[in-house]
């Protein structure tokens, strides 16, 4: 048998003319199906009733993921095979998302599996213009990867020491100015969020800077990503059977890389920068305690009634960093809250701000398939954040609407005159199955999100 499969449509001659073959495909309830007519396999694609971009994206990653496991080396389609499969769509877009879908259902995270063999194949579009399109696909679905790479790296290898280093290697060569804080410097800039978070473990915190230049006559995006690189919950310790997860903490920071990679691959025409704060929240003796005050630069205080609320604590950090470049808009994504997973589950996530923009965004998303939801910032819960001893507590006096409280508390440190957008991608971390063009592991969710967002607000 070749280890080359074509994709064909359902309608094909080589389907129609084949009355076993025709009602072997007829009689399959999966988007796609594997035939052999004659010594020679085919990947035959259904009928979509209801073409959408996103279930694009998810028929190839299933494709791509079905002949990985064969070991097939090539796949090949036809523009005309695409163009016919998904009516109605735009083909110039099917291309893509068919070309991204694919390369991201091949994914693989398989750094210490010392058996397992990487087995990736490869998809070939036919047709001039459709493989340009289909390159964009692949340039996005890299940019995912490089996300799912880094949530799914292991804490002791990616920790706020290397963390910074990492992503020189990654994004120095592309164009993206990589600016590293250390503790000597976060101490001078006063970011005691950052400080106070990091004190229990043995890596020191890091604050990162990256600048992408594509044009600096735009409005000044920043986009502001939650590195926490495990995280244990402080004092307040988390319960549970496997904590391993907790080491994709830093999901927000991974999102903001990724865009920023899409961003100077596609040479967007966008002026953004990404904050990163990057901590280990742990325990040792100097880890700091709740009832603890925290003194930010912007002349607030914050007592932590909980330890394991530390995410908002070195987003705030970063936020007011943001406030003194003098950032017009803001973006801060966060695997911030168990609560968004409660309210919206876990295939989507929660934008809070900014009203016009949070649906701006939720567009992006259906389009791309980051979803998002506009989520309400309730003022009347905004006074459960009271403290008795300090401006504030890092957690709300409430036992419900936890992910919208931790937007009130972050919306506390937005510069006055930013337009702020909050996404809260708990739910959206990892997944627990393969499907589509999701492996079981991290998403890399929100790197085609921000770098799509960037473009539109530039327009």
């Amino acid at each position: 048998m070749s280890n080359v499969v074509n994709i064909i449509y359902a309608q094909n001659e080589k389907v129609t003319g084949n009355a076993a073959v025709q009602q072997y495909v007829d009689q399959q309830q999966a988007a796609f199906c594997s035939v052999l007519i004659g010594d020679v396999q085919y990947v035959v694609l259904k009928e979509q009733k209801k073409p959408s971009l996103e279930k694009v994206r998810s028929i190839a990653g299933d494709i791509a993921r079905h002949l990985s496991e064969q070991k097939i080396v090539e796949a090949v389609v036809s523009s005309e095979t695409l163009k016919t499969a998904f009516a109605n769509l735009d083909k110039n877009n099917v291309s893509t998302a068919f070309a991204e879908g694919w390369d991201l259902g091949s994914y693989q995270f398989l750094n210490y599996k010392t058996k397992e063999e990487r087995s990736k194949t490869e998809l070939q579009v036919d047709g001039e213009e459709a493989k340009s399109y289909a390159e964009i696909g692949k340039i996005r679905a890299a940019a995912t990867a490089f996300s799912r790479d880094l949530m799914n790296e292991v804490s002791n290898v990616l920790n706020p020491e290397t963390y910074p280093e990492v992503l020189k290697m990654q994004l120095e060569d592309k164009g993206i100015e990589v600016t590293v804080f250390d503790q000597e410097k976060i101490e001078e800039m006063e970011m005691n969020g950052v400080l106070t978070v990091g004190r229990g473990s043995k890596y020191k915190p890091s604050f990162v800077e990256l600048r992408y230049k594509g044009d600096e006559t735009k409005p000044l995006l920043a986009l502001v990503g939650k590195g926490v690189t495990f995280d244990t919950g402080g004092i307040s310790l988390k319960s549970g059977k496997d904590l391993s997860d907790m080491r994709m903490d830093m999901g927000g920071s991974a999102a903001v890389a990724g865009a920023m990679q899409l961003l100077a691959e596609t040479k967007a025409q966008v002026n953004v920068v990404a904050l990163i704060p990057m901590v280990e929240n742990t325990i040792d003796n100097t880890a700091v305690l709740p009832g603890e005050v925290i003194h930010y630069k912007n002349g607030l205080t914050v007592q932590i009634g909980n330890t394991d609320a530390e995410g908002r604590l070195i987003l705030a950090d970063a936020l007011i960093r943001a406030g003194e470049l003098n950032a017009e808009y803001i973006v801060d994504i966060a695997t911030l809250t168990g609560a968004i997973v409660n309210a919206l589950g876990t295939a989507l996530g929660g934008v809070f701000g900014d009203e016009e923009l949070s649906y701006a965004m939720k567009k992006i998303g259906d389009e791309n398939g980051d979803f998002v939801w506009p989520m309400p910032l309730v003022e009347e819960y905004d006074k459960t954040l009271s403290s008795d001893y300090a401006d504030m507590n890092n957690i709300s006096s409430l036992n419900f609407g936890g992910s919208i409280t931790a937007a009130l508390f972050l919306r506390r440190f937005v510069p006055e005159g930013s337009k702020w957008l909050h996404v809260d991608m708990a739910g959206m971390m990892s997944k627990s199955k393969p499907s589509g063009y999701y492996a079981k592991s991290a998403t890399g969710y929100g790197a085609r999100l921000l770098a799509d967002y960037a473009v539109k607000i530039s327009e």
